[in-house]
Order: structure tokens, then sequence, then C-alpha cells
């Protein structure tokens, strides 16, 4: 099992590779979105139970072995504020290309005014 939160530490890794090394600002982008994914696995990691059921209590039935329905649900109001986020970074990066007919930010820099 820790090998999956590895893997999702790699994963995050990957993402910050991009935000922090490259200068094309769609390539920054797409690493924000990777880290992003990674920490809502890694959410739905915590949640996992091996052999759990779904976390939908009826009368009849006992609640041990149930997932935790927590970190589903911020994990899906997580997706929501993703995306809005991704696609506010996409708006503001068309305006910087129409402005400065680049995406690249060393020339973006240097283009002040």
């Amino acid at each position: 099992m820790i090998t999956v939160y590895i893997l999702c530490l790699t994963l995050f890794s990957v993402g910050l590779y991009c935000v922090l090394r490259k200068r094309n600002l769609i390539k920054i982008i797409i690493g924000i979105g990777i880290m992003e994914y990674a920490v809502n696995l890694f959410f739905i990691l915590i949640g996992y139970k091996a052999q759990g059921r779904s976390p939908i209590f009826a009368a009849d039935q006992a609640v041990k072995n149930m997932v935790d329905p927590l970190p589903q649900a911020i994990v899906s109001t997580a997706i929501v504020i993703g995306l809005s986020l991704t696609l506010l970074l996409v708006a503001i990066a068309i305006r910087i290309y129409e402005k400065y007919g680049t995406f690249d930010i060393t020339k973006i820099n240097r283009l002040k005014g």
C-alpha cells in the first residue's frame, strides 16, 4: 500500500518539476493540473479500505468496513475548484499571448510594458 503513496508523491513531483523548470505557460498550467490530480488521488487513497463497501447506511446493515465518505466529498469539491482554476489560468494565458505573441515567460519578462 505504501507504494501507491510513493507513486502519488512521484506524480506530484512531476507536476512540480513542470511548474518550476518549464518556461512555456501552457506547460506550467499542465503541471499545475498534474499536481491537483496527485493531491486528489492522495485524498481518495486516504479514505480507501480493502474490501470496503459504499458508505450508504441502511437499518439492517452494520457500519463496519465502509469506506470514508469525507475524502470523496472533498475531492468532488476540489475537482470543481481545480477546473475553474485551470479555466482561469488558460484565459490569462490567452490574454498574455494576445498581448505579447508568445507563451515563453522569459520573453514576456523582457517585453515589460
